[in-house]
């Protein structure tokens, strides 16, 4: 077992950013998290927790494991212009000045993600992650009661029918295997954004929500926002005093340019915690 000292660049918290982050790949648990990575053939195990001075004690099997974790962590990309830039924002300040430690956290594998993106069309995040897990698990080995990330190769070999009865819907079924099948998902990483979102946008189960998911969650890019969130769509609602499309949130995330990804996930916290200025309800 390594033990190692990590420094993310820039304001970081754990705690924040592991809130409800746990899936069938990792669990947060008393201020930790613990997760399986997939390394040389091998499940290893990596933990993390955070010291009062903001350093982040980790345990792992290898070294491959601390770098997976400090990728899913995403401990290397400061966001301190974020945080500069957008400080006085009408919408988002008092959550930058709440939550400036918050960073999104990421998937193991860009695979995971897509996953993640398909369960999650217009469900309720609670059943999209109960679709989620159902299915890693159906699909991966697993090491101390978390299961492997899951990859091309494992979800490619099921059919569709059989992830209809796992819980995924038929269309978004065909898209998983379909792209598994016939796209190196992982090396989606090693591309631009722009090129990774064209290739994605190619099926048509995959719009602009899917490809923010897996542009900040699989790539861990902050580019492109979460368009169409159902969240997003609830705010924007009672900015309008209006019922709105999801293409509309469109327009409250262009303000954020090359930060847009990491917009949505601030304005979504800041919302589900009333700390963006809003009416309570639409108007009547």
């Amino acid at each position: 077992m390594i033990e190692a000292s990590l420094r993310a660049r820039g304001p970081y918290s754990l705690r924040l950013s592991t809130r409800h982050g746990s899936d069938a790949t990792r669990i947060v648990r008393d201020g930790a998290l613990r997760a399986v990575f997939e390394a040389g053939g091998r499940l290893e195990v990596a933990e993390a927790r955070q010291r009062s001075d903001g350093t982040l004690s980790v345990r792992a099997s290898s070294e491959a494991a601390v770098e997976r974790l400090r990728f899913t962590l995403g401990l290397e990309d400061d966001h301190s212009d974020f945080l500069r830039r957008f400080a006085r924002d009408p919408l988002l300040g008092a959550t930058i000045a709440r939550l400036r430690g918050l960073r999104p956290l990421r998937c193991a594998t860009v695979t995971q993600a897509l996953l993640r993106a398909l369960c999650g069309q217009l469900i309720t995040a609670q059943r999209a992650r109960a679709i989620e897990r159902r299915i890693v698990r159906a699909a991966t080995p697993a090491r101390d009661g978390l299961h492997a990330p899951p990859t091309p190769a494992t979800l490619g070999r099921f059919s569709p029918a059989e992830l209809r009865s796992l819980g995924l819907g038929g269309p978004r079924a065909s898209a998983l295997v379909r792209l598994c099948r016939s796209l190196e998902l992982e090396r989606l990483r090693d591309v631009s954004t722009d090129a990774a979102a064209r290739r994605l946008v190619r099926e048509p189960r995959i719009g602009p929500w899917s490809i923010g998911v897996i542009c900040i969650e699989g790539l861990g890019r902050y580019e492109r926002g979460l368009v169409g969130d159902l969240g997003l769509v609830k705010l924007l609602s009672r900015m309008r005093g209006r019922r709105v499309e999801g293409w509309e949130t469109q327009e409250l995330l262009e303000p954020y340019a090359e930060w847009a990804g990491l917009a949505s996930v601030y304005m979504l916290s800041g919302f589900h915690q009333g700390l963006v200025p809003v009416p309570q309800r639409l108007a009547a």
